[in-house]
């Protein structure tokens, strides 16, 4: 029998109130496009007549304007995890219009099928391919969806016709089975393949296929300025330094790398580094910078859940398949962000901060300690399992009246038992083997800005009777009240206390 094209609105009556709805993707490659703003739509007209309407909503991670954005600003999502990104979400989740869970990318699907979250009652799919037999090419990003396929009643598929066909044969499509019955997920290299290259569900639960030309459009990140350069040479000055002692392989380790302009600078950084030889990398998400590092000849592999390029990058990307098709794989996040896969490839984690503080507690999350950003995403599934695990982040913001390094965190993501190396622009805090006010030491004469060294010095001076890890718990947070306060963290006075 053969499955019915069916419009986005016709796919929208599906979808009920209280329905739990997974999505395809990772970032915004592979994320729906059009069913999601004809479910905002239908929310809209069943809050206008007065009907409650909201949905619980799974990802694999962020999405994209046509999912949260929309979603958010029709009022019709109750529960969200486990990331977003979106000025719309974010803001409904901070003033609690959104139920949001924060949670780690690689635990989500196996607490799916361990029942923690109910049902999932619809899964809408972005695919380049799908058959009569359930055989599906997922898109860009995988994310979620094999699990999501799995578990739910119904499947929607937006069927893209500006996927290119060459997709096909790029994914390895992975589920593990469940404990007590779990056995190890053979990756003994970031290029073994373990899975199949297309999603298999049953056909019978596909209601409809939506057709979709949305391209969506991924924004390439801003260049790299002064600061995020000298990050990035922080960062590969570090990691040749190991290798010159012995510390890593001489044949190098898996990269690792978190999303943005940071972690951009700091893989371009890698590239013209002659001290870093050849690498391959086990990552969650594929940026511009990993493509260049491959036409370079730096990379020679890379396993991700996402392809999260620009426009101009996924058209190069597939002119030149031929050159490209050996050195990518896609999996699921559960895959890619697999911490027994992490431990055993002894992968080099490289992620970002919002702040630190001197005594190596990271918070990767929340502004001022209560308002969410963006989640955890996978940064904590890399850094508890790694190698050695780096965060960096600029010494200040907002032309200084901000520190990111502050004398206690406002909000703790990754504590300082899995943050080994800290880097600013300002230099390499190497944490390893430290106690608390070694690291508060090296922390703050390497990391933090000049303007804000004396004040930290201040602080670990009045707060040294404190104990083994060193507070004065009412000056403990003087930075964050003083901005605030006074918009300024460098008018913090220690002299009060």
């Amino acid at each position: 029998m053969a499955i019915p094209f069916i419009t986005a609105a016709e796919a929208a009556e599906y979808v009920k109130n209280g329905d739990s709805v997974g999505l395809s993707g990772f970032t915004a490659a592979g994320t729906p496009k059009i069913v999601p703003p004809a479910i905002a739509e239908k929310a809209i007209k069943e809050h206008e007549a007065g009907r409650e309407f909201r949905i619980n909503m799974f990802t694999g991670a962020s999405t994209n304007d046509y999912c949260d954005g929309a979603l958010a600003r029709a009022k019709a999502l109750n529960f969200r995890t486990p990331y977003q990104s979106t000025g719309d979400s974010r803001k409904a989740l901070n003033c609690h219009e959104i139920h949001y869970v924060d949670g780690h990318l690689s635990e989500l699907t196996q607490n799916m099928r361990y029942g923690f979250f109910g049902d999932i009652d619809v899964a809408i799919l972005e695919v380049q391919d799908v058959n009569e037999n359930g055989e599906i090419v997922l898109g860009a990003g995988v994310g979620n969806a094999p699990t999501m396929a799995m578990m739910a009643k119904k499947i929607i598929i937006e069927l893209n016709s500006t996927i290119n066909p060459s997709i096909r044969g790029l994914h390895d499509i992975y589920i593990p089975l469940d404990p007590p019955y779990r056995r190890e997920i053979p990756i003994y290299r970031p290029s073994d393949r373990i899975g199949s290259e297309v999603l298999k569900v049953d056909p019978k639960k596909i209601v409809g296929i939506v057709k979709s030309d949305n391209p969506g459009h991924v924004a390439p990140f801003t260049p790299a300025d002064e600061t995020t350069l000298q990050i990035g040479a922080n960062v590969c000055q570090f990691l040749a330094n190991e290798l010159k002692a012995g510390r890593m392989p001489k044949e190098f380790l898996p990269l690792q790398s978190g999303v943005g302009n940071v972690a951009n600078a700091v893989l371009y950084g890698l590239r013209d580094n002659p001290d870093i030889p050849k690498f391959t990398m086990y990552t969650e998400v594929v940026q511009d910078s990993v493509i260049n590092l491959m036409e370079h000849g730096k990379c020679t592999f890379a396993s991700t859940c996402s392809l999260s390029l620009s426009d101009e990058t996924m058209d190069e990307f597939f002119k030149n398949i031929d050159f490209f098709r050996d050195k990518v794989l896609i999996r699921p996040g559960e895959i890619s962000n697999n911490p027994e896969v992490v431990r055993r490839l002894g992968i080099i984690s490289m992620n970002t901060a919002l702040e630190a503080d001197i005594f190596g507690n990271v918070n990767s999350t929340h502004v001022l300690g209560s308002k969410m950003m963006n989640g955890i995403g996978g940064s904590g599934d890399f850094t508890r399992n790694a190698y050695v695990s780096i965060f960096s982040c600029p010494s200040i913001t907002k032309g200084g009246l901000i520190s990111n390094i502050v004398p206690m965190v406002s909000h703790v993501d990754h504590s300082e038992h899995s943050v080994n190396i800290l880097i600013t622009e300002q230099g390499i805090a190497d944490l390893r083997g430290k106690d608390p006010v070694q690291r508060a030491e090296t922390i703050i004469e390497n990391c933090a800005h000049p303007t804000y060294r004396p004040l930290l010095r201040d602080y670990l001076k009045i707060a040294k009777a404190g104990g083994h890890t060193p507070h004065t718990l009412e000056a403990a947070l003087a930075f964050h009240e003083e901005f605030i306060a006074s918009g300024d963290m460098s008018k913090t006075d220690f002299g009060k206390y």
